[in-house]
């Protein structure tokens, strides 16, 4: 007798599903048993343009395998789009379960140069995107107390990279999103994780090599495909991570790491109180050796993908 599918029953959404690790997301999901809603508008990486053919190629992919699916073109960037989004799952197959929140854009350039136009248009997209589909889904999780979400993070923010000042707050400011879902809807069984994937996507090829590091960090990049990233998040959205909440994870082709969040790591203290000259001559000597270096995230991940 045969195991039931992963996720069999379950409504998930995928945002960004039109392509990427958006698209791999979303077929594994419905090869394991989910029926699925594509949220894509169909943009560039950079957020421009505009076309249902990505999200409709995605939708075709998990029908021929036997999988249900249905094509929403709203955006993630505003509130009542949204809503609209949530509003698509129940609408086609009566019940949300998953909400995978990976849209995206990128809009690198180095911080000095960095427009307001490229800020807020890669905030809003990443953070506020996540944001307003998880708050617009949680209504129902709570109400039928279960859920599960499942964030894109990225290691620009959790460790650094150069010209990604926008996409790293961002990222970054999806792990806090994610945890404080994960402690806030944690009594209504609603668990929220976070995965920062590596892969040779839409996005990663926009990226231009300009030194030696770069093309060797983009040689790495090829190797890994978006499938890679979809299993761990097909096991987060399932009942098998029933205890697994507030996490934060890596894949990086067949490793998977958890990631280490903000601890103290070194303190020290003087009944009298600081002075600068103190802090100069006592206090910083102490804490030098728990610095944490200035690396990006090549720096950190540098050896060859397994």
């Amino acid at each position: 007798m045969h195991a039931a599918p992963m996720l069999e029953g379950r409504v998930a959404i995928v945002t960004g599903a039109g392509s990427g690790i958006g698209r791999a997301v979303a077929v594994a999901m419905a090869a394991a048993g989910a029926a699925v809603v594509i949220a894509d508008i169909g943009v560039s990486p950079a957020g421009e343009g505009g076309s249902s053919v990505p999200a409709e190629q995605t939708k075709l992919i998990i029908e021929a395998g036997g999988g249900r699916a249905v094509v929403c073109g709203e955006t993630v960037s505003r509130w009542d789009s949204a809503r609209r989004i949530v509003e698509t799952a129940f609408d086609a197959f009566g019940r949300l379960d998953i909400v995978v929140n990976n849209a995206g854009i990128l809009r690198d350039a180095i911080f000095h140069r960095m427009t307001p136009e490229d800020w807020l248009s890669v905030v809003g997209v990443h953070l506020n995107g996540s944001f307003f589909v998880s708050r617009a889904a949680a209504e129902h999780f709570r109400r039928q107390e279960s859920g599960a979400f499942v964030h894109m993070t990225g290691t620009s923010g959790l460790i650094g990279n150069a010209g990604q000042a926008n996409y790293a707050a961002a990222k970054l400011g999806i792990v806090g999103l994610s945890r404080s879902i994960a402690i806030d809807m944690q009594r209504y069984n609603v668990r929220s994780n976070a995965v920062a994937p590596f892969a040779w996507t839409r996005a990663a090829s926009a990226f231009r090599a300009e030194t030696e590091d770069d093309r060797a960090r983009m040689a790495r990049l090829q190797q890994i495909n978006p499938e890679h990233n979809a299993p761990l998040a097909v096991f987060l959205a399932s009942d098998a991570a029933r205890d697994v909440t507030g996490q934060v994870f890596t894949i990086r082709r067949n490793e998977i790491f958890v990631m280490s969040q903000s601890r103290p790591l070194r303190s020290v203290q003087r009944d009298g109180g600081w002075t600068p000259e103190l802090l100069r001559d006592h206090a910083f000597p102490a804490l030098r050796s728990s610095l944490t270096p200035l690396e990006r995230s090549h720096d950190v991940f540098s050896w060859e993908p397994v």
